[in-house]
């Protein structure tokens, strides 16, 4: 078990408990503050924070056995792999998570003191709303976060400027992600309306191999079981059963792209039990088998 080392951070920071059983190291600047966070294997370990201060989180590596990760205003997660995730808590909310951990688990805090950071125009990030996100991915986002993290482990070769840039930057692509997210004009009629179809959706990409209930995705739309599946099928054209299973080959055909992973492999990851009802569910939804997609795009 690791000890806790220092972080010399003035502002208050995530809560962890316990707190010996992780590893931290942190910066602070004009504005901002970093800081890594590592926990071993085989530990249940909780973390919290409410600030006045925006908050990324950034996960380079990890996977936990059990655990749920909440922000005020967001949907519960219980992702079990959040190895390329990120997660956005905007100033104010609260954020709270556990992992029971089946890997070490590698983690980057990014804090913003928005109303110190300006644009060259000279707006204020403070007064532009921020919707909280939990376990999204964005390459540029990841990019300009990973040169954050290589200046905390190299502090003395920091570059004030450089770092305040980085911060600035950062506090921009959050602000672009959040206008460039779609939202629909006007809801179908009789359909679900704008917030239960993103809240449905997010859950079944973070459930996607799972077995996923029709009273699960009622009750996050807050409808009946009857209501709610008359409504998705008016907004997505096709029943929530199809529409997870089309999901999950979608995320299939992208795995067997990578070739990385067997087709038996890829079954497994995306919930089937079995190749056979992997091959012939693929096969419904693509017209060829997954071997034949392995090799076409090989």
């Amino acid at each position: 078990m690791g000890r806790r080392q220092a972080v010399d951070i003035s502002f208050a920071t995530v809560d962890i408990a316990p707190c010996h059983a992780v590893i931290r190291r942190g910066l602070e600047w004009h504005g901002m503050g970093a800081e890594t966070v590592k926990a071993p294997a085989n530990h249940r370990v909780d973390y919290r924070f409410r600030s006045p201060m925006h908050l990324l989180v950034v996960y380079e590596q990890g996977e936990r056995r059990d655990g749920e990760s909440h922000i005020e205003g967001a949907l519960r997660s219980k992702l079990r792999d959040v190895t390329k995730k990120l997660t956005f808590v905007p100033a104010g909310r609260q954020y709270h998570e556990w992992h029971h951990t089946r890997t070490p688990i590698s983690v980057t805090y990014l804090y913003f003191e928005a109303a110190c950071l300006q644009v060259a125009s000279g707006q204020r990030f403070g007064d532009l709303p921020l919707a909280p996100r939990l376990f999204f991915e964005d390459a540029t986002i990841w990019s300009t976060a990973a040169k954050l993290r290589q200046v905390i482990e190299a502090p003395s070769h920091a570059d004030q400027l450089y770092v305040d840039a980085l911060g600035v930057v950062l506090l921009h692509e959050l602000v672009h992600l959040e206008r460039r997210t779609p939202r629909p004009e006007a809801p179908v009629r009789g359909g679900l309306t704008a917030w239960q179809q993103r809240t449905v959706s997010e859950y079944i990409e973070e459930h996607l191999s799972e077995q996923i209930m029709l009273a699960t995705l009622a009750q996050l739309a807050r409808l009946s079981p009857f209501h709610f599946c008359r409504a998705f099928k008016r907004s997505f054209g096709v029943s929530p059963h199809r529409y997870h299973t089309g999901r999950r080959i979608e995320r299939a055909k992208m795995l067997l792209a990578q070739r990385k992973h067997s087709v038996t492999a890829v079954g497994l990851a995306v919930g089937f039990g079995e190749t056979s009802s992997f091959t012939a569910t693929f096969r419904k939804f693509t017209g060829e088998t997954p071997s034949g997609y392995y090799r076409a795009v090989g």
